[in-house]
This record gives structure tokens, C-alpha cells and sequence, in this order.
């Protein structure tokens, strides 16, 4: 068979003005950089890894040139499997660099006032992305010798160069044996039969953007996760068949019947009909081929097969073996026995309910570049993902090596895979030609894998996809229906007959029209998933959930040396004497603009106190999902963060897969495992006139029904003290969402005001349980102040402070809200490089020890109780007070921003005191807000009682110049003027 899909001299395409066909020479130095080892020979094979020569052809100049026909001139040798760029070749990054990235906007971040110190030679640091040791875009030839064995004679030999990006032309002594061109298999050359003894084998790799043009954000390709290094890497090696040989063999099982159809291709490399047999567990059936080759097909029984699932990994092997004339050939077949269908509006698998629990991957390996190709390493980063709740993971327009698929089955993990595609589709079926070449490819390598769940066409489809893709999803499904298939994530093809009609897609994954807060506090997006339907029975699954921000903790920065003892999942870190891929310099640039702004002391706070919001927010958006009748699950983005477009903080671990420290797999899991209990609470701030009363129910995906359940609810104090409790009727619970539990009811009054407070459900005597802080206040909160003005008056409150007094100044709201300092109800989506319009808060630190807020409970974050607050405020410019001012509640600003704000702050002001609040604490307020009266008493209490001892000391001078401007936000540039050479994301 021919390994050729695209031969000869690709063509190149310019994102930007600046971009050339290969980048611009620069002196190569040596690194001193070492390979990992390589992987050992397969039985049967010839591991060709090890010393190669290497050259670059900076002006693909080496074909005309016949560079393969001698051997290369090379001034140091390289080790593959490995990269070019960690093995000290390639460009020095520049503030030019010609990044492979359409997102965010505007790559030309070295013309912005704010980086220009990061623009030097031997200081540049990329504020888009954590950036690549070296960058290297062209052609890169790379030659060996290699030794063919006598035994091998008459033989037909193959070449497999496991994962390499993205155009491989491959040599042997002067002769092109084939081109190979694909994102998401290993490249395989067919190089028929060769003499034997010593051949000179070169490959050329050509790693630049090819055409049709790929979307320069797609994970397979950008710079932004550190897609665009040159080399090989997994297994290199020569194999030896038969003349006529197995091509390919994809077995569909039959769960029902317990019985798996073996599909087998021949390949036949004599030019002459051939006939002999196949054998497989047990059966034995005669087979015929042409000069060509042939195909054929037989049913194997397996009267002893368990089906395969999260709860019952069970893997079938098979060992297929073709005889006969010029044919011996076998293969061992792995592949699990489950059926995965639609019925309506759901999943089932194995005839079960489905309901996906899963994380986003972008590809990103910030250590050595390129994915994992070992099944250990796949194995820490499942295993991570299933301690934390997780049953999937979807990759973002990338795909997985063979380990991943390895590791996946042997674990009991569902993957969706995607072409390597984030693209726009022309309605000349050109970008659909080039997908479903690699779509038979990828189905033909990782096919019988029983974790290849669900395939994706592309992520966030442009272009004539509506037309284009639902081509692509009846193929396929027809072709192979062992999985779903959706041909937009995100993004789908609308009914190819029109509303009411079926979707193309399987499933669709819907983004923002049914996630976020409209369905948070008890609520569901069933009414919206409905409308995006249009009137059809379709399984959904939500998209990117999540993308809840967090600020950065900088002591991350030192795990991209690669020299820390030990890696969550990569415990081999990097070897010594070699040097790590990405290099942090967006983070670098995130810590010096902290250090700038007087924050850099308060990052662990920061990083904590952010994370406990996105917890909060998290929690959330998951169990709204579990809440809606008929999602199937969540995608979510991402469990990990994501290192390009200005980094995406996103993660409850970092980029290496590794916690944070804010919050535990165990408390993430109560609401993210198989089991969930769930509530319908619409609300979480009550007076104690109030009673709570809210609806339990259960989502119950685990592997089967749970008899004789007992569900007990309690509410617990701060201290874990259980105040009130009762139980719920005893039940069986079968699979499945929305199973009532019961109701709970609780009168408030008898408990103490104010106070935060948790509703914890739990079914006893198992491990599954939640739990939901909500806070109580008194109905009525004395607020005649005591020897304390209390204005929203500059002037009195001048006056005041002038004779020595003590003013609670209502700072308000400006008459022109600055929308770069209004607060939101959820962190920053993103980050302001990528979203410059968009929400810029990631959440409040509170001093939760001081005195002011003894009587209003919070702890040293965001949390609903403060959120009621937020609503039509605007934080307090406080960059131009003195850096010895620590405000009581402080929100935390965007990381490429790291102004110093607040909400509340107390100062001295001569022989004045003085406390600045931009919360509405005003009359008003105290009657739309439960909690504002509280938080008013708190603080008035304070500046009554003798603790009231501001540190800070502030002239009125400073005040009255700071007043006018304490709502003005200095303005950020995010991106220069427009010129005209920047691409259009799409």
C-alpha cells in the first residue's frame, strides 16, 4: 500500500507581512541539548533511532539541489527521537519571531510601550504565549544509514516515523520513495524491496504552514501550545512483511451478540491474484487477492467478552494471521467490545445512559514540546484527570499519539479526537478532501480503539462548513459507525434539510447559548438547550465549559526549567543536560508588571483567593449541567491551564498538571464523579425571617443501581458543628439525572445572625456528598452610627476629618461608570490581551482578620455574599496612594494589567479617620442587598470601638487630588494601529 497522500513541493502561505517562506538565517549555537532515550524496537523490527546528520535548508534549496544523493555536511549531530530546537538549531527568539498564532488579534506586541524592555537581545519575553526555546519554520533534512539484514531479502519494507509535523519526504540513496503529509498519524513509507546491506536514507521535514490554509490557532499547528517543532519523535524503525501482507484490519463488535466482524485489507506487493487463509480466534476463512490487493470480512465469537466501559476497562485480543502463496503475515488486534448510539435526546452506551465528564486538551507539553509518546506518561495525566472526577477528554483540533489511545483503553478513559483542524471550510471541497484524508487515517490507526468514543471535524468551523461538514458526518458514520460524530465542536452544521429536520451531527456541543450563570443557583438550560435544537431530538454535550480565570501563582515559573525533582506527569521531567522547550516569558512578563504595581508580595494571596472564586464558579456551572434533563455531559476548559493566547489561566492545576493549592481532587469530585447529589437552591443570602427550602436530587452515573439509599441533609456552622439535620425517604436510585430525593426544609430563626453557614447532602454510608455555604443575616441591623459621620459628601466628610473626627465616606458610583474598573459576577473570560473589552476582575481578596468585618462572615475571597454586592459598582484607582495602604477588600485585577484596587480601605488623614467604601452601604442599598445593612454595622462597629487605629497615614492634599480621579482606569493599549497585515482569526 502507498504511504503517499500529497507528493511533491508543498506550497507555503504568509500570515503577516513579516512572515517569509523560511525564516531569515541566524547563527546556529549548540545547547548541549540530549534527547530522551529512545523507545526500544518493536519485536520484528529495526529501531533506527540514535545519531543522525541534520541540515537546515533555510532556502528549500535541497531538492533542486539533490542534497539526498550524498551525505549531508553537518557541523554537529542530532538525536532523534527528538527535536530540532532543544538540541540547540533554529532561530534565537526576537521581538520578530514569526509565531505561528492568529489569537490574540494582534501578534505585533513588540510595538506596544508596555513591552518595550522586552523587545532586547537576551530579554525577550513573549506576553501571547510561553515561548519556544528556539523557532525554526522550514525545511530541515535529516540522514542516516541505515543496515538491511540478509534475512530480509524479498521482503517488502516499511519506514515509520511515529509522529512528525508536517510534510515528510523520504530517500533512500537517490530515489524518492513517497511523500507523507498528516497532523495526526505516524508517516509510513512503503519501500518495497531492497537489496541488502547498506542504504543512505534521508528525510526531508518541512514544518511550515502548508496549504489549504490551516487556521493558524489550530492545536495541531500554532505556536501557541509549542506545535511547530521540527523532528521525529516516538518510534523510528524499519519492519519487514511478507510480499503480500495485512494492510489494515478494523474489527466492529457486536455487543448484543458477543461477536466481533474482522474487516481486513490485503496489500499485495507481487502484481500477480493470489489466494491462501485468515485465521482468528478460532475461525479460519479462505481468502483471495488481486494484483492489487483485496478485502474481505469474518465473525468471530467471544462468548466470554465483557462489555468495555469506565467501570469495566476489559480489553479482547486477537491474534489475525494471512497465509498462502507469497503471504505471512499477522498482527495482534486489541479492541474492546462496546456499542455507543444516540436515542433522542441522549447517549447510551452499552445500552446505558451516557453522561461525559471531561477535560479540554490543547496539546500542550511545556517540557519537551511534543506530546507524550509513551503510555506511562498518558497513563499520569488519566489517572490525574479520573482522580479528579473526570471520565473524558476532548482534544481541541489535535490528536493524540498511539500511547494516549493505549493508555485510555487499559484505564477505562473516553477520548474525542479531532483532525488536527481549526479551520474554515471553502465550498470547493478543498479543506474537506484534505479532512477526510485524515480522518480515514486516523480511524485506520486508532480505530479499534474502544476510548476513541467520539470524533470532532474541527473545532469552531468558518466557511461554508454548513454545507461542507454534514458531508463529512454521513460518510463517516456510514464508513464506521463504532463512534458519534460531530462535525462542528462548538460550532455545528445546522439541519442540511432545515429546522426540524436531523442534524448531520450526532451530538452537538453547544457553547454560550446554554452555559453560565442562567443556569447557576438551582437552575438547569433545559429551555435553552431546546431552542437550539430547533425542534429536534439531538444528544448535547456542553462545550469549553468553564473558562473560569484565576490569577497566576509565579512560582510556577521555575517548573519550566524542567528541573524539579518530580513531575506530577512527567516524571522524567527532562534529562539532565538537556534543556526544556517553552520558555515562560509571558509569565515573567506578568510578574514584573505585579513587582511594578507594589502586588508581587501579595501573589500567593492573590492566587488563592482568585482560585476559591473559580472553585465557587466552577461548581457552579458543573452541577447546572447535571441539573439540565437532557445534557449528556461537559467538555470542560480546562482542568489544566493553557499556556497561548496571553495564557488562559483556566486551570485548577497549572500547565503540568499539577494543583494549585486552593482546592483538592476530593472536594472537586464531590460535584465532578459519577454520583452527585444536587440541590435546587435559588438563593444563598436569607434573613432569619426566612425558611430554607429547596428540592434534593441525584445524578447517578455510576456503574450501577444504588439500593436502599439514605439520604441525610444537615446544616453546619463555620466550625463543622451540624445545627440542624434531617433524612430524606429511603430509596433504590437507578442510573441516570433529575432522581428526587426529597425535600428539605429549615426554619432560620433559630440560628445565630449573622453567620455563613453549609447545606451538606450526603447518602449514608457511601462517599457521595455536597455541600452549599449560603449565609444568614438578622432582618433588622441597627444602623444608627455612633460618633461616626456617615456621607457620601467629599466636603463633609473633609470637614469632618479636618476636626479630628471619624468619617465612613459612601464613595458611590461615578457619573460615568469607567467600564475598566466595573466589577462583574464571574472572573475575566480569558484575559484582556485576547477579550480587551471584556470584564477584567478575577475575583476579591479580603483581609478576613480585620476588625471591620468581624461581624460580616467571609473568608479571604470572593463568594456569593460579596457577588449581591458588586452588582452597578466600580472599584477605587488606589495606584497613586501610598503602597503602605492595605485595603480590607481589595479586587484582584487582570494579570497584564495589576492596577492596585479597592473596595473598602481605612486611612489616617491628620488627626481623622477615615473609611472609603465603594460597596453601596447607602440607605438605599442596605434595602436592595441582604447583606449590606451587616456589612455596614460591621464596619461602623469597628470605627466606634478602639481597635479603629488606621496604619496608613494619607495628607488631605493627596485626597482632594486623588478623589477626581479614584474611578479612572489609565488606558491599556492592547493593540497598535491597524496596517493591514494581520489575518483575520476567522
Amino acid at each position: 500500500m502507498s504511504s503517499s497522500s500529497t507528493s511533491g513541493t508543498s506550497s507555503t502561505i504568509s500570515r503577516r507581512s513579516f512572515i517569509a517562506l523560511a525564516i531569515t538565517t541566524i547563527g546556529s549555537s549548540r545547547l548541549y541539548a540530549k534527547a530522551l532515550p529512545a523507545s526500544p524496537a518493536r519485536v520484528g523490527t529495526i529501531s533506527i533511532a540514535g545519531q543522525w546528520r541534520i541540515a537546515l535548508d533555510r532556502d528549500d534549496a535541497g531538492t533542486t539541489a539533490r542534497w539526498f544523493a550524498k551525505n549531508l555536511v553537518s557541523g554537529s549531530p542530532i538525536q532523534l527521537p527528538g527535536i530540532l530546537q532543544t538540541q540547540g538549531y533554529g532561530d534565537e527568539i526576537t521581538a520578530k519571531t514569526p509565531f505561528v498564532a492568529a489569537l490574540p488579534r494582534d501578534m505585533r506586541w513588540y510595538l506596544l510601550p508596555q513591552y518595550k524592555a522586552y523587545t532586547k537581545p537576551g530579554n525577550v519575553q513573549v506576553p501571547y504565549l510561553s515561548q519556544p526555546v528556539r523557532h525554526f519554520l522550514g525545511v530541515a533534512w535529516y540522514q542516516r544509514s541505515i543496515e538491511i539484514p540478509p534475512e530480509w531479502q524479498g521482503k517488502r519494507i516499511t519506514l515509520t516515523l511515529e509522529r512528525a509535523r508536517w510534510q515528510t519526504d523520504v530517500y533512500i540513496n537517490d530515489r524518492l520513495m513517497g511523500s507523507n503529509r498528516s497532523l495526526v498519524v505516524a508517516h509510513e513509507f512503503d519501500l518495497g524491496m531492497l537489496s541488502t546491506g547498506t542504504h543512505r536514507l534521508s528525510v526531508r521535514i518541512d514544518n511550515r504552514m502548508l496549504q489549504p490554509a490551516y487556521r493558524a490557532d489550530g492545536h495541531a499547528v500554532s505556536d501557541a501550545e509549542g506545535s511547530t517543532w521540527n523532528g521525529m519523535v516516538g518510534r523510528i524503525e524499519l519492519s519487514a512483511t511478507s510480499p503480500v501482507w495485512i494492510a489494515d484490519a478494523q474489527v466492529f463488535p457486536n455487543v448484543a451478540s458477543k461477536s466481533a466482524q474482522i474487516r481486513v485489507e490485503i496489500g499485495n506487493l507481487t502484481g500477480k491474484d493470489g489466494s491462501g487463509s485468515l485465521s482468528a480466534g478460532g475461525v479460519t476463512k479462505p481468502v483471495r487477492w488481486a494484483a492489487t490487493g483485496g478485502k474481505t470480512s469474518f465473525e468471530v465469537a467471544l462468548p466470554d467478552s465483557t462489555p468495555w466501559s469506565e467501570f469495566t476497562p476489559v480489553l479482547q485480543h486477537l491474534r489475525l494471521t494471512l497465509t498462502g502463496q507469497d503471504a505471512d503475515d499477522s498482527r495482534e488486534l486489541t479492541f474492546g467490545m462496546r456499542e455507543i448510539k444516540t436515542d433522542g435526546n441522549q447517549i447510551l452506551l452499552n445500552g446505558e445512559q451516557f453522561h461525559l465528564r471531561s477535560t479540554h486538551d490543547g496539546g500542550g507539553f511545556p517540557l519537551t514540546g511534543y506530546p507524550a509518546m509513551d503510555v506511562d506518561t498518558w497513563k499520569n495525566i488519566i489517572g490525574i484527570c479520573k482522580e479528579w472526577g473526570l471520565n473524558g477528554m476532548r482534544f481541541h483540533s489535535w490528536c493524540p499519539p498511539e500511547a494516549a489511545f493505549v493508555a485510555a483503553d487499559e484505564l477505562g478513559f473516553y477520548f474525542q479526537a479531532e483532525c488536527g483542524m481549526w479551520n474554515a471550510f471553502d465550498a470547493g471541497h478543498k479543506m474537506l478532501d484534505l479532512l477526510n484524508d485524515e480522518t480515514a487515517r486516523l480511524l485506520k490507526a486508532y480505530g479499534n480503539h474502544p476510548s476513541l468514543l467520539m470524533l470532532g471535524a474541527s473545532n469552531e468551523p468558518a466557511g461554508a462548513y454548513h454545507t461542507e461538514l454534514p458531508v463529512w458526518d454521513k460518510k463517516w458514520r456510514e464508513a464506521d459507525p463504532r463512534r458519534l460524530y460531530c462535525d462542528g465542536t462548538g460550532r455545528w452544521s445546522a439541519p442540511p434539510a432545515g429546522p426540524g429536520t436531523p442534524f448531520a451531527a450526532d451530538f452537538l456541543t453547544p457553547g454560550g447559548g446554554a452555559r453560565g450563570p442562567m443556569g447557576w443557583f438551582g437552575g438547569d438550560y433545559e429551555e435553552a438547550l431546546n431552542k437550539l435544537r430547533l425542534g429536534v431530538k439531538v444528544p448535547c454535550i456542553a462545550h469549553e465549559t468553564g473558562q473560569f480565570c484565576a490569577y497566576p501563582d509565579f512560582s510556577v515559573i521555575a517548573k519550566f526549567s524542567g528541573k524539579q525533582a518530580r513531575y506530577a506527569a512527567f516524571p522524567k521531567g527532562v534529562s539532565k543536560g538537556s534543556q526544556a522547550y517553552m520558555h515562560p516569558g509571558n509569565y515573567i512578563i506578568m510578574r514584573d508588571s505585579a513587582e511594578a504595581h507594589g502586588l508581587l508580595p501579595r501573589n500567593k494571596e492573590f492566587a488563592q483567593a482568585s482560585g476559591r472564586f473559580q472553585v465557587a464558579c466552577y461548581k457552579e456551572e458543573i452541577e447546572a449541567n447535571l441539573r439540565t434533563p437532557s445534557y449528556s455531559g461537559y467538555q470542560l476548559l480546562d482542568l489544566h491551564d493553557y499556556l497561548g493566547q496571553g495564557g488562559a489561566l483556566i486551570g485548577l492545576l497549572d500547565a503540568f498538571w499539577e494543583e494549585k493549592g486552593y482546592v483538592t481532587a476530593a472536594e472537586f469530585r464531590q460535584y465532578s464523579g459519577a454520583t452527585v447529589p444536587l440541590i435546587r437552591l435559588k438563593k444563598r443570602l436569607f434573613t432569619t425571617d426566612n425558611t430554607l427550602n429547596t428540592t434534593a436530587e441525584l445524578a447517578h452515573f455510576g456503574p450501577q443501581t444504588l439500593a436502599a439509599v439514605k439520604p441525610v441533609w444537615r446544616i453546619v456552622d463555620s466550625a463543622g458543628k451540624t445545627l440542624l439535620s434531617g433524612a430524606l425517604p429511603v430509596r433504590d436510585v437507578p442510573r441516570g439525572k433529575n432522581i428526587v430525593l426529597g425535600s428539605i426544609n429549615a426554619e432560620l430563626s433559630v440560628l445565630p445572625a449573622p453567620a455563613s453557614y453549609r447545606l451538606e447532602v450526603e447518602l449514608s454510608g457511601t462517599s457521595f456528598r455536597n455541600q452549599w455555604s449560603f449565609w444568614l443575616y438578622p432582618v433588622v441591623v441597627p444602623a444608627s452610627p455612633n460618633g461616626v459621620l456617615v456621607t457620601a459628601s467629599w466636603d463633609e466628610a473633609r470637614a469632618a476629618l479636618s476636626a479630628g473626627g471619624k468619617v465612613l465616606f459612601l464613595s458611590g458610583s461615578p457619573e460615568k461608570p469607567s467600564p475598566e474598573l466595573a466589577l462583574s459576577r464571574t472572573p475575566i473570560f480569558w484575559n484582556r490581551l485576547m477579550n480587551p473589552k471584556r470584564t477584567w476582575m478575577l475575583g476579591l481578596w479580603c483581609d478576613d482578620h480585620h476588625a471591620a468585618l468581624k461581624k460580616y462572615p467571609t473568608g479571604a475571597h470572593c463568594d456569593w455574599q460579596w457577588v449581591e454586592l458588586l452588582t452597578n459598582t466600580t472599584a477605587m484607582n488606589i495606584d497613586d496612594l501610598p503602597h503602605t495602604l492595605s485595603p480590607v477588600v481589595l479586587p484582584i485585577d487582570d494579570w497584564n494589567r495589576n492596577l492596585r484596587l479597592a473596595m473598602l480601605f481605612e486611612c489616617a488623614v491628620g488627626n481623622g479617620k477615615l473609611m472609603i467604601t465603594s460597596f453601596d452601604l447607602s440607605d438605599k442599598g442596605l434595602a436592595r442587598q441582604a447583606g449590606a445593612a451587616s456589612l455596614r454595622k460591621s464596619l461602623l462597629e469597628h470605627m466606634e470601638s478602639t481597635a479603629f487605629k488606621p496604619v496608613t497615614q494619607i495628607s488631605m492634599e493627596k485626597l482632594d487630588a486623588w478623589m477626581p480621579l479614584r474611578y479612572v482606569a489609565p488606558p491599556m493599549m492592547i493593540s497598535p494601529p491597524a496596517t493591514g497585515d494581520v489575518a483575520d482569526p476567522g
